[in-house]
């Protein structure tokens, strides 16, 4: 997979579904080998990608699988909000552990360590230099717009609603969707909070040219919880 043109890459993933296959410390399926069983049955049930975090993940799914990986590095510095492959550092390591497509958060707010917008491009120069896509996830479509302007290959809706300046709404922001897909020459990613097919459907008619689930597949526990809420709710 790796040495792939970005063309092919982006073209294998165009309509199709990616799968997030992330698990938080706290929780039972916080191991290579789980987060590896559910990219596999992501993979065999159709998925055209899969959206990966950390270095032991991001090997253990780049080594098995053929389908483009986007791989992330969550690490949480006391001085910013930012956490997703938020500096060069951890952008190197995303990049050493086989991620086809490295995703980082493009917000607008304060960097961790000093880091700055031109940061940003320094890492995009990286992810490039060595044959990989860069993807921005972002909260607005002003961030989406300097993401493309910074080299950005995709943008991704991923923090929409994450950020104390975009819409809190329960569901995806489909109208920041079709807002980046219209304006933005790059592609766009619909991700956050999707629970339904149907509103998947609804973000490839507003021009995504994918969709990443994460919980509403790769987490029992959210689901489950979900479950039980409704049951509750009738007493």
């Amino acid at each position: 997979m790796l040495g792939e043109s970005k063309e092919a890459i982006l073209a294998q993933i165009r309509g199709g579904l990616i799968v997030s296959c992330q698990a938080r410390d706290d929780n039972p399926l916080a191991d290579p080998q789980f987060i590896l069983a559910m990219a596999k049955a992501a993979v065999a049930g159709g998925a055209a990608g899969i959206r990966v975090e950390g270095p032991e993940d991001i090997r253990a799914v780049t080594r098995c699988l053929s389908v483009p990986v986007i791989g992330l590095y969550k690490v949480n510095y006391p001085d910013s909000p930012i956490y997703i492959t938020p500096t060069l550092r951890e952008v190197e390591m995303t990049i050493s552990c086989g991620a086809q497509v490295v995703a980082i958060d493009a917000t607008a707010r304060v960097r961790p360590s000093g880091e700055t917008q031109e940061h940003l491009s320094q890492a995009v120069e990286l992810i490039h230099k060595a044959g990989r896509l860069a993807m921005a996830d972002i909260s607005t479509l002003d961030e989406a717009l300097t993401a493309e302007a910074l080299g950005f290959d995709i943008v991704a809706t991923t923090l929409s609603g994450y950020t104390p300046y975009s819409p809190a709404i329960e569901g995806p922001d489909l109208e920041l969707v079709q807002a980046a897909a219209s304006q933005c020459r790059v592609p766009v990613i619909a991700e956050g909070r999707f629970w339904h097919p149907e509103t998947v459907a609804q973000a490839f008619e507003l021009g995504a040219w994918a969709v990443t689930v994460g919980t509403a597949i790769t987490d029992p526990q959210k689901i489950t919880a979900r479950f039980v809420a409704k049951i509750k709710a009738r007493n």
